[in-house]
This record gives structure tokens, C-alpha cells and sequence, in this order.
């Protein structure tokens, strides 16, 4: 089933999308001129801002790959999973592992209608329409009930997600968000996470423009502490090198140049629930 040209009849293109500021980013196709200008204003305040979005979706990229073949994880969760491009969750893992469940959870419509359809044909990948930052719902919803078996391990995934989470607006820690989801997870199951980093050094002016600028076009982007991203994964045990810098998690080689600053102000790490 071929994705729509145009999945947008029911959706103001006028207005930008986080998803579709992602895709923009990614140098994906799936974007308007609204996404492409805030795009544009980004880069022109943080020229190497890009860098974070790039650095995210190569954390994703290495961490499936470690829990399907490293962690023997057969089973995802990925919450907010944002617009399909090269390289998605259930591409990674059933390469490893051709039996391997997915759950995509997001509630973008552009992502559902580009999510559904890329999926028509692959009946062990599944997509929820559902507000990752809601964990109940997520959990208890009969789709996520019925393709992932909650009696063994598994893997969840928020890679880039938390950091859109607005805990003023919403009235509730992005702590909570995490520690209810985690409460819910087998004994054995992993937790793939990062966020936006305020390093509180050099660097962290960076991370303020960026703030400012989504706060003006997307509604928000919190870069956090490291303590107050600890505090969201407190109930792991996380994986060696722990929380750090996005590029430090296990990259692929040796670096053959500095980290750009823009790569210093998001963080990653992967925990097991004990």
C-alpha cells in the first residue's frame, strides 16, 4: 500500500508540526514551507542545531540495534515515534530478529496517516493514535495489550519525546510520566531515552536560543538539567556509560573531529528495570 501523496486534507499545513519540523530536520520530504521556515529559524540562531536531531534518530538507530541483538529484546514500545524515514524502529529490529513486535505510539495525525500506511503490510508492527504523555492510556490500551506480552521483557522507547513535555501546562512531572510507564514494564525490560541537555557550561546558550525558538513556533522544548534527567530514570539501572552526551553512547568508531556545541546540549542513556 503506497503511503498518500498528501495525507494533509483534514490538517492545517499552516501551523507547524513538531513531526513534521523532525522530518524538515532529517531531510526528509514530508514537511511544508511553515516547517522549512522555523527550520531556517533554528539553524540561523544555533547554526549547528540540526546536529540534535541527527544525533537523536543515530542514538535510536544503535540503541534498537543493541536491544535486539546485544539484549535479545523481540518486543517495542516506541512512544512518540514522529514521521517514518530511513530506518525505523521495527526495520532495525526485525532485521535482527524477523519476529520482532512494534508498537508505535503518537498522536500527530500526518504521522498516523504516513505510519498506518507504511505498515499496511507488516503485520508484526502496529501503530496507536494515542498521547504518549497519558501513560495509562498508552498502557492499558487493547492494541498495546494484545501485541506485547507484559509477562516478559521488553523495550521502551522515548527518544526525544519528554523534553516537549510542558510540566506546567500539563500539571504533572515529566518524572511521573516516565516512573508510571516504568512501573508498568516486566522485571528484564529496558528504557531507551534522551532529552534535551542544559550542560550548565559553555554550552548552555545554545540550548537557551533553542528553547526560545520552540517556544515561539512549536510551544515547547525544555532542555533540562542533568539532575533533573536522572531524577526521570531513577527507578533504572542504567547501562555502561550511563547518562551522557548523545554521541558518547556506544557510537559506531573512533570521533575523527570535535562535537560540534549544539551535540553537547542533548543527552542519552538506556536503563534496566531490575
Amino acid at each position: 500500500m503506497p503511503i498518500p501523496s498528501d495525507p494533509s486534507d483534514a490538517i492545517d499545513t499552516s501551523r507547524p508540526s513538531l513531526a513534521r519540523v523532525y522530518d524538515c530536520a532529517l531531510g526528509g520530504k514530508d514537511n511544508f514551507e511553515v516547517h522549512r521556515e522555523l527550520s531556517r529559524r533554528i539553524n540561523e540562531a544555533v547554526p549547528e542545531a540540526r546536529t540534535i536531531a541527527l544525533t537523536s534518530r543515530a542514538f535510536l538507530i544503535r540503541a534498537v540495534r543493541f536491544l535486539a541483538r546485544e539484549a535479545g529484546v523481540d518486543q517495542y514500545l516506541d512512544c512518540g515515534s514522529g514521521l517514518p524515514t530511513a530506518e525505523n524502529t521495527h526495520q532495525i529490529a526485525q532485521r535482527v530478529n524477523p519476529e520482532a513486535q512494534v508498537v508505535y505510539v503518537d498522536n500527530d495525525p500526518t504521522v498516523a496517516a504516513h505510519s498506518r500506511a507504511l505498515l499496511a503490510d507488516n503485520d508484526r508492527s502496529h501503530f496507536l493514535d494515542a498521547d504518549i504523555f497519558e501513560p495509562s492510556r498508552v498502557l492499558d490500551d487493547p492494541l498495546v495489550r494484545d501485541k506485547l506480552d507484559f509477562t516478559r521483557p521488553l523495550a521502551l522507547l522515548h527518544v526525544g519525546t519528554l523534553h516537549h513535555y510542558d510540566e506546567a501546562a500539563r500539571g504533572r512531572p515529566a518524572a511521573d510520566i516516565v516512573r508510571e510507564y516504568v512501573a508498568a514494564l516486566p522485571s528484564g525490560s529496558f528504557v531507551a531515552f534522551n532529552h534535551f541537555l542544559d550542560p550548565e557550561d559553555e554550552h548552555s546558550e545554545h540550548a537557551h536560543r533553542v528553547q526560545k525558538l520552540l517556544a515561539t513556533g512549536l510551544g515547547s522544548g525544555f532542555f533540562r538539567t542533568r539532575a533533573e534527567i536522572e531524577a526521570m530514570l531513577a527507578s533504572l539501572d542504567l547501562l555502561d556509560p550511563g547518562l551522557v552526551v548523545t554521541d558518547d553512547w556506544w557510537p559506531d568508531g573512533p570521533r575523527l573531529t570535535p562535537l560540534p556545541a549544539a551535540a553537547h546540549c542533548v543527552a542519552a542513556a538506556i536503563g534496566r528495570k531490575p
